[in-house]
């Protein structure tokens, strides 16, 4: 993988606000540290490189192609496959690929994951200053390929099986990766605002995770953050630095609930940022973009409606697992369970088969292994995220060995 952000020249992004496809791009690019300037015209999406070529409605991966990114794996034979390119994936790709292990790790979106989002992350260690989300990502990246692993993005894991001593990860567009080892780090996704009128404005006034690709274009407006945890607060204080007013709507009655001290200080220091605790969004109406909430106070029930173009939804998350299920077994949310949490009766492809133990973030399947946020029971953290992709590395060394010499004692046997 190429670093995009090494381009020379500023790459220019021409088209309607309210079109999700322009959205899209927007959002793929500020994710990606790549220096880009957008102008609000109508017509279709238009991307200009600095060499000249432009690009009418494409799509991300065309995006990604034209910026040298890599798209398209070099082999198709591993010792580790890693999907998902999150901070627990990228740890994992990392630790596995300075012992000499050839890996891949494939991303769907950007290399980052949920952090890529953040304006700024400021409990991660080493950082006293606080770093963005997608600083931290490009630097990990840059860690990763140092040590040789291969980084592919815009593609997406379809299927799980299993092929004799191998693993099989099927890939969109028809590629399949071989290797003896997976880690499954595929994170989770935004979860989305179930309401009336919601989901056609995705994209068009309604945003999940977009606070930075964004905020330039909320300057002089009244917006609205749905949410009350960290993602929440840290986009707050993004968005007041552009906006007239934001205002947070939370379920909570205070947002020490949720929001860590130091984000709930800050924002009680803005004058521009007003909290709505016990509220909710329950309804959004506009033409072609937003133009308006329903909001219900959940203490006395009535509701009213606010003007407003933007909402930006920070409710939750989802494991990005739907593609495994019937392959490993999973929680009934979704999440991967791993080591003494896996069951030990039911589906023969969903049980623990082996004789001895499985490893800590070992998944039903001998050799596959879950880190990060798609574990069940994993810290959703991002420093806690790193110490599981750096243990499922040293997991699967310990598998690996085990596994030659169990196939070493079946030859001499046989022969």
């Amino acid at each position: 993988m190429s670093h995009p952000q090494l381009i020379e020249g500023e790459i220019r992004v021409l088209g309607a606000r309210w079109n999700p496809r322009v959205h899209a791009v927007k959002a793929f690019l500020a994710r990606s540290r790549v220096v880009y300037r957008w102008s609000e015209v109508d017509q279709p999406l238009t991307v200009i490189f600095p060499d000249g070529t432009r690009l009418v409605d494409p799509d991300v991966g065309d995006v990604a192609t034209h910026l040298g990114l890599e798209t398209e794996p070099d082999n198709r034979h591993y010792d580790l496959v890693v999907v998902g390119g999150g901070p627990a994936g990228l740890t994992a790709a990392i630790n596995a690929a300075s012992e000499g292990l050839r890996t891949i790790v494939v991303e769907q979106e950007v290399p980052g994951g949920q952090a890529s989002y953040s304006a700024i992350v400021e409990n991660y260690p080493g950082f006293p200053e606080g770093l963005s989300g997608s600083d931290l990502a490009r630097r990990t990246v840059e860690q990763a390929e140092r040590f040789g692993a291969e980084i592919v993005v815009t593609r997406r894991a379809t299927a799980l099986r299993s092929d004799g001593t191998h693993h099989v990860v099927a890939l969109d567009k028809g590629a399949d990766l071989t290797a003896e080892t997976v880690v499954l780090s595929v994170g989770v996704t935004f979860r989305w605002l179930d309401a009336p009128g919601c989901s056609q404005l995705v994209g068009a006034g309604i945003y999940y995770g977009a606070a930075i690709a964004e905020a330039s274009a909320c300057q002089d407006q009244d917006v609205y953050i749905l949410g009350g945890g960290n993602s929440a607060g840290q986009a707050a204080l993004l968005l007041s630095r552009y906006a007239r007013r934001v205002f947070i709507v939370a379920l909570e009655r205070s947002l020490e609930e949720t929001m860590s001290k130091y984000l709930v200080d800050r924002i009680k220091g803005l004058p521009n940022v007003v909290v709505l605790t016990r509220h909710t969004v329950i309804a959004a109406e506009g033409e072609k973009f937003l133009e308006r909430l329903t909001l219900r106070n959940l203490d006395t029930s009535e509701t009213r409606q606010v003007e407003t173009a933007d909402l930006f939804v920070f409710i939750g998350a989802t494991p990005s697992t739907e593609w495994l299920a019937g392959t490993v077994a999973r929680d009934d949310q979704g999440f991967i369970l791993t080591g003494s949490s896996l069951p030990s009766e039911g589906n023969s492809e969903l049980v623990w088969s082996l004789d001895r133990r499985p490893y800590f973030l070992e998944t039903t399947r001998p050799g596959v292994f879950a880190a990060g946020d798609v574990r069940c029971g994993s810290v959703k953290r991002i420093a806690a995220a790193v110490g599981e992709g750096a243990m499922a590395v040293q997991l699967i060394q310990r598998y690996r060995r085990e596994h030659a010499k169990s196939a070493a004692l079946a030859e001499g046997v046989t022969s």
